[in-house]
């Protein structure tokens, strides 16, 4: 594990240089104590809270693995493929380590991480990263299905209402944001070995789906524009307009998702309801348009 990239995911990146003096590699991380941080120059109370939480977290042999073994089917060589991420975040992480004891921290986090995996994996998903309070996970990869940006919306609002539901020793209600991105990248070449084995994917799209976690409320998901199209009509929407993000030569125009629609099918969602109605009095189908209801007779 990369500790310096650790550290950056907790958002305690000042500690790198210290960390790196002392020799700390994720060996002797998994080791660290309170007095041990003290011993380091880390007098913020709850900064030792957080790093002792999270350090908690990686020891966890309850939590899921923190990468997905690769199937034996990947393929060797790197290849372009569409690909839908979603990134998820747990809301006020910040604070629930400033509160909580380590141990009840790490319950809390084991709790989130399972509860993800489950919802993910389930609706076809593949878990790829774990990275302290939020998670990496492909839609698509390793087996890839038409229907994966939708089935990507789906377990998105399904871990929104599933994470709110959880009982742990938070006391509260706990939220995530979600951001989720549709588009070509390359997956390349196998990085590490056994548990800390993943795949290395290459594109705009995973940095994306980050980004547009940060811009979600809590408790909501965004999508960028090729998720939206490509599950137009299946949910509804709330425009958030052209945004400008970083690391992105042009706006990109983002929605959030509200809730599902009330289409029984792709095909109805994508071509409207009623496309033919049979008329007793001409017996013949009407086929409508979809556009102004104006009809067109085909014979029976």
């Amino acid at each position: 594990m990369d500790v310096a990239a650790w550290l950056h995911g907790l958002g305690l990146q000042q500690y790198e240089s210290v960390f790196r003096d002392n020799d700390i590699d994720s060996a002797v991380l998994s080791r660290l104590t309170a007095e041990d941080l003290k011993d380091l120059g880390i007098t913020s109370v709850g900064h030792r809270r957080r790093l002792l939480g999270a350090i908690a977290a990686l020891n966890d042999s309850s939590k899921p693995a923190a990468v997905t073994p690769v199937p034996d089917s990947t393929p060797a060589e790197p290849e372009r493929r569409q690909l839908t991420v979603v990134f998820c975040d747990l809301v006020g992480s910040t604070a629930l380590s400033a509160r909580l004891d380590p141990e009840d921290l790490r319950a809390v986090i084991g709790a989130y991480h399972r509860c993800c995996a489950t919802i993910i994996e389930r609706s076809g998903g593949f878990v790829a990263k774990y990275m302290g309070d939020g998670l990496l996970a492909y839609f698509g990869y390793p087996q890839a299905d038409e229907n994966d940006a939708e089935r990507a919306v789906r377990a998105a609002l399904a871990l929104v209402d599933a994470v709110a539901g959880l009982d742990t020793a938070a006391g509260v209600p706990l939220q995530v944001r979600v951001g989720i991105g549709t588009g070509l990248v390359v997956v390349g070449d196998l990085l590490g070995q056994g548990a800390a084995q993943e795949q290395a994917v290459v594109g705009e799209t995973p940095n994306l789906a980050a980004r547009l976690q940060t811009l979600a409320e809590p408790g909501t998901v965004v999508i960028g524009p090729n998720t939206r199209r490509l599950t137009a009509g299946l949910f509804d929407y709330e425009d958030l307009g052209a945004i400008e993000i970083k690391g992105f030569a042009a706006p990109v125009i983002a929605s959030r998702v509200l809730r599902e629609s009330g289409a029984e099918s792709r095909f109805e969602a994508h071509h409207g309801p009623d496309l033919t109605r049979w008329s007793a009095a001409t017996r013949n189908w009407r086929c409508y348009s979809g556009v102004g209801n104006r009809p067109r007779t085909a014979r029976a």
